[in-house]
């Protein structure tokens, strides 16, 4: 069994839910965090003008609303004390099941712009229901 830990932005949630469902794994933990990346708690956007090509011919960084530990700028705080409110999803996951989830996460989750998330693995070596008593694969399904 492995656990997979994701960290994704707060408005693919939904979507990631339905994925994980379609392949098989309707359990899964959600937790709000706060946290920050290469981006160093900068949060913004890229506007793209199209031509009538599609080409894109002007790209202009605008920040977006302000995250709520950006509070600190205005106290005091140093700008390193930024950070981006993401979620945290968190799955046990039968071993066979990890490159499946971890590809619908990512499909899902991936935009090419900073900020798209991680994904963590970690061996769990145990699960145990708590009602039953049941150990392993069966306590985690």
């Amino acid at each position: 069994m492995k656990e997979i830990c994701a960290i994704i932005r707060r408005d693919k949630v939904p979507e990631t839910k339905a994925v994980l469902e379609e392949v098989g794994l309707p359990s899964v933990s959600i937790q709000s965090v706060e946290g920050r990346g290469r981006q160093r708690g900068d949060v913004a956007c890229q506007l793209q003008d199209m031509d009538q090509d599609g080409q894109i011919c002007n790209a202009l960084h605008v920040p977006l609303r302000p995250t709520p530990s950006e509070y600190a700028l205005e106290h005091t705080l140093p700008k390193v004390a930024l950070f981006v409110p993401k979620r945290m999803l968190t799955a046990i996951v039968p071993d066979e099941s990890v490159e499946a989830v971890i590809e619908a996460i990512i499909r899902i989750n991936q935009t090419g712009q900073f900020g798209d998330g991680k994904i963590f693995i970690s061996a769990i070596e145990e699960g145990r229901r708590i009602r039953t008593g049941e150990l392993g694969e069966e306590a985690v399904a």
